[in-house]
This record gives structure tokens, sequence and C-alpha cells, in this order.
């Protein structure tokens, strides 16, 4: 349920993003799920690795400075409307969703969605009490 998320400052140019990905792959590191955010001359991916622990050394190694979050993945079901499902009990503990993007691949054919939320110890425990009486499934964790 909470996984790790490793957020890494990059240039924003071209071929960056490509070489962060030879990093992780040619050490054996598969990514998981990844968005970007882009501010003119820089950007921070946001990525889920098979190995987290690894692709932190691996990346500290060639000089980058990843930095560690608790995040949720969790299933959701793949149809219109289906997020509803994660941010209606969300939304009824008042719980704050900071970011969310979709983890590559799908389980069960349910999409995997990450989910950073504010607090997320509390955000686990309402997906915990509604989520799995909605979906009547356990939480997925890449």
């Amino acid at each position: 349920m909470i996984i790790t998320q490793l957020s890494i400052p990059i240039p924003n140019q071209p071929g960056e993003l490509s070489r962060l990905s030879d990093i992780l792959g040619d050490e054996g590191i598969n990514i998981r799920a990844l968005t970007a955010a882009v501010n003119r001359e820089d950007a921070f991916i946001h990525l889920v690795a098979d190995d987290p622990g690894k692709a932190e050394e691996v990346l500290k190694s060639k000089g980058y400075q990843p930095v560690r979050h608790d995040v949720i993945a969790v299933e959701t079901p793949d149809h219109p409307g289906g997020l509803n499902a994660i941010l209606r009990p969300l939304k009824q503990d008042k719980i704050n969703v900071e970011f969310l993007y979709p983890a590559i691949g799908k389980i069960r054919g349910n999409a995997v969605l990450i989910v950073g939320a504010d607090p997320i110890a509390k955000a686990v425990s309402a997906l915990e009490r509604h989520y799995l009486t909605i979906l009547g499934k356990e939480f997925y964790v890449l």
C-alpha cells in the first residue's frame, strides 16, 4: 500500500530523461511509474522503481540527488468514473490529494495509480475503511 517514490531534479534539456532511464536500465532497475513536472530550466522526475533502494544508490553515485517520499499504490477501476472509487473516500475524510499519476500496466484489468496525499497515514486509513467496500479487493502494492 505505502511504497517509495523517488523525486529527482534534472535539467530540462533534450536527452536528460533518456539518460536517467539508461542509468536505471543498465543496473536492471525497472521503472513502474513515472511523471515529470517541468519549470523552465528545471524538471522534477517522480518515479516508482521495482527496487527503490538500489535506484536511489545508483542515482546518487551518478551525481543525482533523489529524495524519497511515501506514496500509495492502489488499484482503480478502469471505466468512466472509476477514479472516484479512490477520490470519494479521500474527499469524505477531508484528505488533500497532492498528486496522482498512473503506473505502467494493469492488475486484474484495473488501472494502478500512485497517489500522494496529506496526511498519508490518514489517507491510507480512509482507503482501508472505504475503498475495500467499494471494490471488494485488496490494495495492490507495486
